[in-house]
């Protein structure tokens, strides 16, 4: 029995010991211990730049912690690549300056670059971004802007629970990325606040976006060329854009859109649902292989929108087709109401028409009716109980 009881002891030890030496070994970097403040007037800055250098230095997985409090952060590059995994773990508020101006020419806030292993998680970003609209719809000389966090040329990245209000521009943006999780993230700004995207992807393969609120004064999320295998669900969207591909072909070797899906979704009062746009300009881009199923519109303006015509001010494109080429969209159990008569409208380009554009049980309705649908150089298929009214 003495023997048996020194053996558990010995055990029990023995996995302590384990635990303390794991525990010994984490590496963990508060950013007050660098100096940063907790007071939203002090420029903190160097501090998360300083946190970041000795993380991204360690051999060990690394968590750079953010306690509770508000972070003054002007311009910040957080640069790899690192040793070895970091955690960006945040319980409190970066916010920008009160000023936009402070933030120079950059077109960027926070930027992470060339860092593989990466996880932010949590916390809350503050673009302060009002002055800077209110400097463009005065017509004044205003800087470019800044998007709040850009992720580029990264891998295996995971942002979860982030919350980020009032960006001057996009909220966050996946550029140059391989393998992307994004999961229930709330992204907020203005229904009026111009360009201030929730997220845009461009260039990247293997995002995944879900669980999403996202309220802004542009596209919901954006999707942009060269991006491929790209998987969206549970995203709740409105004030704002809706879903885009695009736009499109501005340039003439621009890369195209592949395998994208977007599927349980709820769309409140935003101007369009999901749409493909492409400018009206010459292009080798496409579009191909997009599934959009099991959508709820709520009182959207505009619920499915191909548009090939996109031409802003008629500059740069008149009198032109667009190149892009979209072909193989699904649309399946799309339901809901329309805040105009018309809830469905192809205008695909006439030299490059859309093909094999499927539509299966779609049931869309304008005040208590039927509303309308618009088809322009489009060729595909239908099946299941389609309202508006079929007019592939």
């Amino acid at each position: 029995m003495a023997a048996a009881k020194l053996i558990t002891i010995s055990c029990v030890a023995s996995v302590f010991l384990i635990f303390f030496i794991k525990s010994s070994n984490a590496a963990s970097y508060n950013v007050i211990t660098f100096g940063a403040k907790p007071d939203g007037r002090t420029d903190s800055t160097q501090s998360f730049l300083r946190a970041w250098a000795v993380a991204c230095r360690s051999a060990q997985a690394s968590t750079i912690v953010v306690p509770k409090g508000r972070y003054l952060i002007k311009n910040a590059v957080f640069r790899g690549p690192c040793k070895s995994r970091i955690t960006v773990q945040i319980s409190g508020t970066i916010v920008a300056p009160n000023d936009y101006r402070a933030l120079g020419k950059s077109d960027l806030w926070i930027l992470f670059i060339k860092v593989d292993r990466l996880s932010i998680i949590g916390g809350t970003l503050d673009g302060k971004g009002a002055g800077f609209w209110a400097c463009r719809k005065s017509g004044r000389n205003c800087p470019v802007g800044t998007r709040s966090i850009t992720i580029n040329s990264a891998n295996n990245v995971i942002v979860s629970g982030l919350t980020s209000i009032n960006s001057q521009l996009s909220h966050l943006v996946i550029s140059s990325c391989n393998n992307v999780i994004v999961r229930n993230v709330k992204f907020i700004a203005p229904a009026e606040s111009p360009n201030t995207d929730g997220i845009h992807v461009e260039s990247s393969t293997g995002v995944t976006i879900t669980g999403g609120t996202i309220q802004t004064g542009d596209d919901c999320i954006s999707v942009g060329r060269g991006t491929r295998n790209l998987q969206m669900s549970n995203i709740k969207c409105g004030p704002g854009h809706g879903v885009s591909i695009g736009s499109l072909g501005k340039e003439l070797n621009e890369d195209g859109v592949e395998n994208v899906t977007l599927t349980n979704s709820v769309f409140t009062g935003s101007d369009n649902g999901v749409r493909i746009k492409s400018w009206a300009r010459p292009s080798r881009s496409f579009v191909r292989n997009v599934f959009f199923q099991n959508l709820i519109m709520r009182n959207v303006k505009n619920p499915i929108v191909i548009d090939q015509n996109y031409c802003p001010n008629n500059q740069g494109c008149p009198n032109k087709n667009s190149g892009v080429k979209i072909s193989q969209v699904t649309y399946r159990n799309i339901q809901g109401t329309s805040a105009t008569p018309k809830a469905l409208t192809f205008d695909c380009s006439p030299s490059n028409p859309c093909r094999g554009i499927k539509l299966q049980d779609i049931k869309l309705t304008y005040k208590n009716k039927a509303a309308t649908s618009t088809c322009k150089n489009i060729g595909g298929t239908t099946s299941g109980v389609i309202m508006p009214r079929n007019c592939l």
